[in-house]
């Protein structure tokens, strides 16, 4: 098996890295550490936080299987901690994983020249104005005009991605397995001149988003990657065709990763 690993910048971390490396060494099975970026892996080992993990997704793609080892401060896509790596390798050693699949947001980003550039996102895709001005879009759902949003910006989330910034604008939570996105407001306008829905949408897989911007710049982020776009004329987003793979070694369910990580002590 090929194994590659994704870190977060602090020297716990590499700490546990080395753990592990020497753990998989000392293993009954053979075991290809990867370095270099090219090559693809088997599985990637995401050890940090929910951040570092979004960072493996994206270095290594859609065709990779991912565990999380969590050295952060929260660990939702995480299911293993610095003291289980015994129980980790020898669930390794015992294979059979439960290979749990979470959908993606697709967007296509459609330019005022034609062009048109297509992204993914595991968590989100945020809009926002990229000057301290309003946010201005024409949302549009299947083809028919919704409501023109005016505010501080709109998340498209993902079913796992609901748990994040999704749930701080009070989104709802949605279970993985259920194929959708969900669009949310983050800070709309609303008085006697203009109007928004103010509650968040959870959309099925066959329908799809579409955003007329008008501002002539915007901030999108997806996921951990934030960049200011010029002359975008619309953005559209559905649920991926493609989902990212995670190896499960042991019973973690949705819900209680979710009170794992904001009720639980």
């Amino acid at each position: 098996m090929k194994i590659a690993m994704v870190l977060r910048n602090d020297d716990f971390t590499r700490e546990v890295e080395q753990q592990i490396k020497e753990k998989l060494r000392a293993s009954r099975h053979t075991y290809q550490i990867i370095d270099h970026p090219g090559e693809q892996p088997d599985l990637v080992l995401s050890i940090g936080g929910d951040g570092t993990l979004l960072e493996a997704v994206h270095q290594y793609g859609l065709d990779a299987t991912y565990v999380g080892i969590h050295t952060g401060h929260l660990g939702f896509y995480a299911d293993w901690r610095p003291e289980e790596l015994n129980d980790f390798v020898q669930a390794l050693d015992e294979g059979n994983p439960q290979i749990v699949e979470y959908p993606t947001v697709q967007c296509d980003i459609h330019m005022s020249d034609g062009s048109m550039h297509s992204k993914w996102a595991l968590n989100e895709l945020v809009i926002r104005n990229a000057s301290l001005s309003t946010l201005v879009v024409c949302v549009f759902i299947n083809g028919d005009e919704f409501e023109t949003f005016r505010g501080d910006g709109l998340i498209v989330s993902s079913p796992s991605g609901s748990t994040a910034y999704n749930k701080a604008v009070n989104g709802a939570i949605v279970h993985p397995s259920i194929e959708a996105i969900q669009l949310s407001e983050i800070a709309s306008i609303n008085n006697q001149t203009y109007r928004t829905i103010n509650s968040s949408l959870v959309l099925p897989s066959h329908h799809e988003i579409e955003f007329i911007v008008m501002n002539p710049e915007i901030m999108i982020g997806l996921d951990r990657e934030q960049a200011v776009w010029k002359q975008v004329r619309a953005i559209t987003c559905r649920v991926g065709s493609n989902k990212v793979k995670f190896a499960r070694y042991k019973k973690l369910p949705f819900w209680g990763r979710v009170r794992n990580s904001f009720i639980a002590d």
